[in-house]
C-alpha cells in the first residue's frame, strides 16, 4: 500500500522487563505487561481461541499457558527464534495500541538499558525494522533526562524492573564511561522478598507473583511509617503476617548498590560541576516509587555534600514520553546522531 501524505506517526517506546510503555505524537498513551503466553497443549488452543495472548490476558490465564518474558533485564531474554518471535509479538502489539492507519509512515525511538551491548541494540533493530519504518534506540536514562529538560549537571536513575540504568547528564549525548546498568531493580526485589518470606514463614504458600504484588503495595525503605501487615495462606489456611522487616530488607538491598555507583558516577563531572550534579539527581522508574528512598540515598551520600534526590512527576511514562518527545523535536534524518537506527526491510 502506498504510504499516505499524512504526517509520520511517531512513537516513544519504553521496552521494560516487567511493563512496556507506548505513546505517540497522536495522543496515543498506553501500558502492556512485557509478557506473551502460548497455550500449553490443544485444551489451551480451544479455551483461548488464538495461538499466543499478551499482557494481562496471558497471565490471567497462566494456568493453561506457557509465559514468556521476552525482555529481561530490559534486553532480548536469548538469541533464538522463540525469544525473537515473542518479542517481535509483544511490539508489534504495542505498535498496535497507538492506533496506526493504513499506509502510515511509522517512526519509533525505543529505549534500551544504559550499557546494552552492540548485539543487544541489533537483534532489536532487526526485529523493529520490520515492523516499523525506521527505528531508533537509545539510553533510557537518557530519554528521562531528555523528557524533563536536564541536560547539564544532572544525573538519572531509573529503577525498572530489570535493570536500575544511572546517567550523567553533561550537556552531551552520554558516553559509555557516564552510564552504569546494574542488574539489581525490581525484579531483584520480589527474589530476595520472596526467598526472605518462605525463610521465615516455612508454611506460607508464597510465590513470585505474590511477592512481586506485596512489594507494589508496601515497598518502603529507612523507617517504616507503618508496620506491613499482610493477609496470607499457612498450609491453605489464611493468617495475617507482619512483613515490615522483609520488605524493607528487600528494598533496601537495591539501594545500597546504587549509592555505590553513585559515588563513582560523580567522578565523570568536572570538580567545579559536582555540587550542581549532586543537588540534582532525578529518580524515575517504577522502582522510584519505593516510599523512602530519596530520603535514604540522600542520607547514605551526605559525606559528599548537600545532596538533593527527587523523583520525577511521571516516572512510569518518563522514559517513553522523552522518547516520544526526541522523536517529535529532532527531525529523522539527525536521529543517527543521538542513537542506533535501522530502517524498514517491510
Amino acid at each position: 500500500m502506498k504510504k499516505t501524505e499524512r504526517e509520520p506517526l511517531l512513537l516513544g517506546i519504553d521496552l521494560g522487563t516487567s511493563r512496556t510503555m507506548i505513546l505517540s505524537n497522536r495522543g496515543a498513551r498506553a501500558t502492556v505487561r512485557s509478557v506473551v503466553g502460548y497455550p500449553k497443549d490443544i485444551i489451551g488452543v480451544k479455551l483461548m481461541h488464538h495461538s499466543h495472548m499478551i499482557g494481562e490476558d496471558a497471565l490471567k490465564r497462566q494456568s493453561y499457558l506457557d509465559i514468556h518474558y521476552p525482555l529481561e533485564d530490559g534486553v532480548l531474554k536469548e538469541a533464538n527464534d522463540q525469544a525473537a518471535e515473542a518479542a517481535k509479538l509483544l511490539i508489534k502489539y504495542a505498535i498496535g495500541l497507538a492506533d496506526p492507519k493504513p499506509g502510515d509512515l511509522v517512526y519509533g525511538v525505543l529505549g534500551v538499558p544504559a550499557r546494552a551491548s552492540m548485539f543487544n541494540k541489533n537483534q532489536l533493530l532487526k526485529i523493529t525494522s520490520e515492523l516499523m519504518d525506521l527505528s531508533m534506540v537509545v539510553s533510557e536514562p537518557f530519554m528521562a533526562g531528555y523528557e524533563i529538560d536536564q541536560l547539564n549537571n544532572a544525573i538519572i536513575i531509573d529503577i525498572g524492573a530489570g535493570t536500575t540504568d544511572m546517567c550523567a547528564m553533561k550537556g552531551t549525548i552520554p558516553g559509555v564511561d557516564e552510564q552504569v546498568t546494574v542488574l539489581k531493580a525490581g525484579n531483584y526485589i520480589d527474589l530476595v522478598l520472596e526467598n526472605l518470606i518462605r525463610e521465615n514463614y516455612p508454611d506460607v504458600q508464597m510465590t513470585n507473583n505474590l511477592a512481586r504484588k506485596i512489594k507494589e503495595e508496601h515497598a518502603f525503605v529507612g523507617e517504616p511509617a507503618q508496620e506491613v501487615v499482610v493477609n496470607l495462606r499457612a498450609k491453605g489456611k489464611p493468617a495475617s503476617f507482619n512483613l515490615t522487616r522483609e520488605v524493607r530488607t528487600a528494598c533496601e538491598t537495591v539501594v545500597t548498590e546504587i549509592v555505590e555507583h553513585l559515588q563513582s558516577l560523580i567522578m565523570v563531572f568536572d570538580p567545579e560541576d559536582q555540587e550542581a550534579a549532586l543537588a540534582n539527581i532525578h529518580l524515575t522508574g517504577g522502582g522510584s516509587r519505593i516510599r523512602g528512598i530519596e530520603t535514604l540515598i540522600s542520607t547514605m551520600m551526605k559525606d559528599y555534600g548537600n545532596v538533593v534526590v527527587r523523583q520525577v512527576p511521571d516516572p512510569d511514562y518518563c522514559g517513553g514520553s522523552g522518547a516520544l518527545k526526541l522523536a517529535m523535536e529532532l527531525p529523522p534524518q539527525y536521529w543517527e546522531q543521538v542513537g542506533h537506527i535501522s530502517k524498514s526491510v517491510k
